[in-house]
């Protein structure tokens, strides 16, 4: 069995142990030489390229994403040469257009913000009037971790967006949110074969800080019951009524007034999901490998009472992060450290640690303490 990941970052990095144990060659198209993933890497070509794609498609039996950039002129071409692409463009476009993913989110009858598509600043005063005079405001295509989002209350605040997507041809409207009051916020991972088959994981508390994803806590405190259940049938849903194939990450307000609101959706493995590699019967990874090649999927529950897991932000300003394990593995013995080769620089993601146990107090502790020792 081989599986070809177009994309070389971490996600497809941490696909390698999986793959590995199950026997299963991992190939993987990077953007570059050197990237996360470069112990599976088969080539470097550019994913926009339908020239550079198809030929690395051609050596694997099926095709998935360490991200959900590929175009879908280059998805579409990819079907009609036979090759089996998980997920697929149709389920795929609605991870790469937030303004589709909310038309197809409310067709379906999900719980989402009130919203609208505003074409220029007419349209943005006109949602602002509605909704209490501040919005937030997001570029259709292409944000993440914080990027194309910004919280507005006049119109002209997006008027640099709206002139920039006047000259762009293939330009559009902005999505305009409500301003949501929420509590926490969680993440809802389910995987989903081609035969039909969904498991999902409990839900989890993640916590941000400046847009980007800093901890998440497995499961959610205070989850059980009524709210795990409703986050699950959330997401099976939305990964049954979309159609996805793999590995489904739905990110949820819950809200001060007690609601479930959809805010955004990945299409593959997510950082919210990373604790399961240590806290989970079964990794994000492994079942995202099991479920594009329609293999029977795996248990999805807790090993531990509690699992924490907390990003390495940034870095160590001097050295490397492996100069910093012999004391971090002395002080925290049950810390299990993710290092991603990347390059440090303020604000990336180049790793992540995880300690699960019963006491959630000592858990977070000792996961946050030791992600300061590596980048301090």
């Amino acid at each position: 069995m081989r599986v070809g990941v177009i994309g070389g970052g971490q996600l497809a990095r941490m696909m390698i142990p999986a793959a590995i144990n199950l026997g299963i060659e991992l190939r993987v198209l990077a953007e570059s030489e050197g990237m996360a993933a470069e112990l599976a890497t088969a080539g470097v070509g550019d994913y926009r390229n339908v020239d550079d794609v198809l030929p690395f498609a051609s050596t694997v039996d099926v095709v998935t994403f360490d991200h959900e950039h590929v175009p879908q002129s280059v998805l579409r071409a990819l079907v009609e040469a036979g090759v089996a692409v998980r997920p697929g463009p149709d389920a795929l476009q609605y991870a790469q257009d937030k303004i589709l993913m909310r038309q197809k989110l409310s067709e379906l009858g999900m719980p989402v913000p009130r919203w609208a598509a505003v074409s220029d600043a007419s349209e943005l005063a006109d949602f602002l009037d509605q909704n209490g005079g501040v919005a937030v405001v997001k570029t259709a295509r292409g944000g993440y971790d914080g990027k194309g989002v910004r919280v507005v209350r006049a119109a002209h605040e997006a008027d640099d967006w709206f002139m920039a997507l006047a000259e762009d041809a293939n330009g559009g409207p902005l999505l305009a949110e409500e301003l949501v009051d929420f509590r926490r916020e969680l993440a809802q991972s389910v995987a989903r074969r081609p035969s039909g088959e969904v498991t999902a994981w409990p839900v989890v508390e993640s916590i941000q800080r400046d847009g980007v994803c800093a901890e998440v806590i497995a499961p959610a405190p205070s989850s059980a019951g009524k709210l795990a259940q409703v986050a699950a049938d959330v997401a099976t849903g939305i990964a049954e009524g979309l159609g996805v194939t793999g590995v489904l990450a739905v990110e949820l307000f819950e809200t001060v007034d007690d609601r479930i609101l959809v805010n955004e959706l990945a299409m593959r493995p997510h950082n919210s999901g990373h604790w399961s590699i240590e806290g989970s019967t079964t990794s994000q990874f492994e079942q995202h490998l099991r479920a594009v090649l329609d293999l029977p999927l795996g248990a999805t529950g807790c090993v531990y009472p509690w699992t924490v897991m907390v990003n390495i932000l940034g870095g160590p300003t001097a050295g490397t992060l492996a100069d910093r394990y012999p004391g971090v593995f002395e002080d925290h013995p049950t810390a299990k450290v993710h290092n991603y080769g990347k390059t440090p620089r303020p604000g990336r993601k180049i790793g992540h640690v995880t300690v699960s146990g019963a006491d959630l107090d000592e858990v977070a502790y000792d996961a946050r303490a030791a992600a300061v020792q590596l980048t301090d």
